[in-house]
């Protein structure tokens, strides 16, 4: 069974609210015949989506593939959020590769929502962006915790993260679940799915070449790679793996490391004067849980809601009984709400929750596994391709030196280790450990 076409029809993004509401782009053709190219990437998530573009805009001739459509996989289906730093916080980064590197990759962090605002702008990008997301905990410890990392982030980055008590969390978010949180202005939410198209446009009119329909069936590497379709070949200097948790057979070094799982995300009617029962103000939040609940309102008043997992290649057949669940446990005063979208989709996570750059040949990059932080880094990500394929590979080798190892097991165990592994987290969200 291909993860690719498990769950999804060919060529057709899901049966989402981001789909329903997504920007008008014509279809990319798809690959037929032999090209050449300098570069080939392989995804056209937001890793190859700005890769390509910024490898087109430095006048490298490149060709960009796709199984389905742009944006069609975690890309276009996330959460939205665009968070601070990286996926681990900075005390863990801290304590995993000491305080100078930690302060690296806080300032790459940065720069990857800086380079998102900017292509918004630069490439007026109407995804909807707004400055804003909370994190919040449902115990006293939950919340005390995230007081001090807030506490901590001022004192040694100069960085602001607003603590807010029970009362102040209230104010924002009306639910009776949490006691407390901290609100992140620097962070912010958007549309996924359009921000892809907008740019796949911009990676289009720079020059790069991208086909939609075109299954990556084999690469084979060399001085000279060859990419081989269904239906057509390329020819290229240099790869770029950009496929994320969807990679499998087509790379085991990535595939060793980087496992896809599944998570779920309903949208509500719109709430109307409701609205204000979920939040106060137009902010993403996310919660302390180790199966994280998320959630946002749309620009149209929906509540978006993201929260569930599931291991292996199916999604459940119900998705919206899966996710009305912890979203009643939130919200409460919201059962009689209509659902009227539910989706999953699948990212890739890696065993320390750190991102896997890596060059698996002189001329053969790749950078996956986000681990749901990938709005930013992930586009982040694609410069730094960019830059190694132009020889500046800076920020690409700070980014490579993190520890990611492979998952215990190989990709036969993997998953069920992990299902055993999470269960058990769940069951201490559960019981309030």
């Amino acid at each position: 069974m291909d993860l690719l076409f498990s769950n999804d029809r060919r060529g057709h993004y899901p049966q989402s609210w981001y789909a329903a509401t997504a920007d008008d782009l014509p279809a990319f053709p798809a690959l037929e015949g032999a090209q050449r190219a300098d570069v080939c990437i392989v995804g056209a998530g937001f890793t190859g989506l700005s890769a390509a573009l910024h490898m087109a805009e430095a006048g490298l001739d490149v060709v960009l593939l796709e199984a389905h459509r742009v944006g069609f996989g975690a890309s276009g289906r996330n959460g939205g959020q665009l968070g601070s730093g990286q996926r681990q916080d900075q005390v863990t980064l801290e304590q995993m590769v000491g305080r100078d590197d930690a302060r690296h990759l806080w300032a790459l962090g940065e720069e990857a929502k800086d380079l998102v605002r900017d292509l918004i702008a630069r490439h007026g990008i109407d995804c909807h962006y707004r400055d804003g997301v909370a994190w919040c905990g449902s115990r006293p410890g939950e919340v005390a915790h995230l007081h001090e990392y807030a506490a901590h982030m001022g004192r040694h980055y100069g960085y602001e993260i607003e603590a807010l008590d029970a009362e102040a969390f209230h104010a924002l978010c009306p639910s009776p679940d949490y006691r407390g949180g901290v609100l992140d202005m620097g962070a912010g939410h958007l549309h996924p799915l359009r921000f892809s198209q907008g740019l796949a446009r911009a990676a289009a009119g720079a020059g790069a070449r991208i086909f939609e329909n075109s299954l990556v069936t084999d690469v084979q590497e060399g001085a000279e790679c060859t990419v081989q379709c269904e239906h057509g070949t390329v020819r290229a200097a240099q790869v770029i793996y950009a496929g994320n948790g969807y990679l499998g057979r087509l790379q085991p070094q990535v595939a060793q490391r980087v496992m896809p799982i599944n998570n779920f995300i309903v949208a509500t009617e719109p709430l109307g004067e409701r609205a204000g029962d979920v939040l106060t103000r137009d902010v993403a939040v996310a919660d302390s849980r180790h199966v994280v609940n998320y959630f946002r309102l749309s620009h149209d008043g929906r509540l978006l809601f993201g929260g569930g997992e599931s291991y292996g290649y199916r999604f459940p057949k119900d998705i919206v009984a899966k996710v009305r669940k912890p979203m009643l446990e939130i919200f409460p005063h919201l059962e009689d709400v209509r659902i009227d979208y539910a989706w999953g989709g699948t990212l890739g996570i890696t065993m320390k929750r750190l991102p896997f750059l890596a060059r698996l040949a002189p001329n053969v990059l790749s950078a996956s596994g986000y681990s749901g932080h990938g709005v930013g880094t992930a586009v982040h990500a694609g410069r730094l391709l960019a830059e190694a394929v132009r020889g500046q590979s800076a920020g690409f080798d700070a980014m490579a030196a993190l520890p990611v190892p492979a998952f215990p097991g190989g990709t036969a165990l993997r998953t069920p280790l992990l299902t055993l592994a999470m269960t058990w987290y769940a069951l201490r969200d559960r019981i309030g450990l």
